[in-house]
């Protein structure tokens, strides 16, 4: 057995759970679809950790979760019909209400009903579709996430969100440690991040940084989202970001010298399959309007681009990283930065307690 070091140098034979086999809780609030993915009258099958889910939404306007799979044959009810306040199965027409009780089976009469499926807690908000796919007696006692600045009119939000190939946990790590910068370099030049500190409580941990230009002019797309930035010779006037994960999600907030919050991004990974070696990310990033009226507005697309860019060069590096562990079978990280070794200390304490299984390396050949 390899010796595993401690966050303070040490080592120990005792064995560290592989973080990349931790599944995340699920007793917490996800959003599943984005809210304009689930029409009137319309269900939409989605995955919760290689659980189907399917989400409908009702003649009343309301959304719903059921399981996605009628209690007959097992079908996906997201094949079905949204039928005023229930759902109907595609196949036999068996009818589910929102609790999940199957309330119509056209050829047995109302007398012979079976039993339904699983419901789950659901929630819209924030122009997103949370749901509850853990124990739902805690759904209650666990808030919806509260993204003040997309409900501001002060502030320009854009959402996104697509696949990506990793374990939920790269993900965390990515977005935590600024000293991946270099990755970025064709896109904002040589900077350098400088850790201001970090703060750890119950199920939270943050870090400061700043940042110093080294090389290269800023382009305009960074300067709509980061804002200007200082030469290495004038440090006043510095910017701080501040990057926080409150399990399970993420936010990056930018404040000026002055205390403004000119960036705000909240960011949530939801594993969709069994092995949560995919999750989808939903993301909001909120940017503060200039005094300048529409100027925003008219440098969106640019920002946009730029994100986009920012965004595909992360991708692709966690997805190299979920692929060197599922060729190595285990975590061979040599990690160096206390930040993202209290972030992993986070994430194993956590996560929910089961093991996933590695797939064989032949799966991957």
């Amino acid at each position: 057995m390899r010796a595993m070091p401690y966050l303070d140098g040490s080592t120990s034979e005792a064995p560290v759970r592989d973080l990349r086999r931790v599944p995340i809780h699920p007793d917490y609030w996800y959003p599943l679809a984005w809210s304009r993915e689930v029409k009137a009258g319309k269900a939409l099958g989605v995955h919760f950790a290689g659980d189907p889910i399917v989400l409908f939404r009702t003649e009343s306007g309301k959304v719903f979760a059921l399981e996605d799979r009628c209690a007959h044959r097992q079908v996906p009810l997201h094949k079905g019909v949204v039928d005023g306040e229930s759902l109907r199965c595609g196949y036999h027409g068996w009818t589910y209400d929102c609790s999940g009780q199957c309330v119509d089976v056209p050829y047995l009469g109302r007398e012979r009903l079976p039993n339904g499926v699983r419901a789950y807690p659901c929630r819209e908000a924030h122009g997103m579709i949370f749901v509850f796919p853990g124990d739902a007696t805690l759904a209650d006692v666990r808030p919806v996430p509260t993204l003040a600045s997309a409900q501001d009119k002060a502030y320009k939000t854009r959402r996104f969100g697509r696949p990506v190939k990793c374990h939920y946990s790269f993900m965390h790590e990515n977005l935590m440690d600024m000293n991946h910068q270099f990755l970025h370099r064709r896109q904002m030049g040589q900077m350098r991040a400088r850790s201001l500190g970090r703060r750890r409580g119950e199920g939270w941990i943050e870090v400061d940084y700043t940042f110093v230009r080294m090389e290269g002019k800023q382009p305009a797309g960074e300067a709509l989202v980061f804002g200007g930035s200082k030469k290495r010779e004038d440090q006043s006037d510095q910017s701080v970001m501040t990057i926080r994960t409150q399990y399970p999600f993420q936010t990056l907030q930018i404040h000026s010298s002055d205390g403004t919050l000119v960036m705000d991004l909240w960011i949530n990974y939801v594993p969709l399959d069994a092995q949560q070696r995919t999750n989808r990310t939903f993301g909001m990033l909120s940017i503060r309007r200039p005094s300048v009226p529409f100027l925003l507005d008219l440098g969106w697309p640019l920002l946009v681009w730029f994100t986009e860019r920012i965004f595909a060069e992360d991708r692709t590096i966690v997805e190299l990283e979920q692929a060197a562990h599922d060729m190595q079978g285990a975590d061979w990280n040599h990690e160096v930065f206390p930040v993202i070794n209290e972030l992993r200390d986070l994430l194993r304490s956590c996560g929910a307690r089961a093991v996933i299984p590695i797939r064989d390396v032949t799966d991957l050949v």
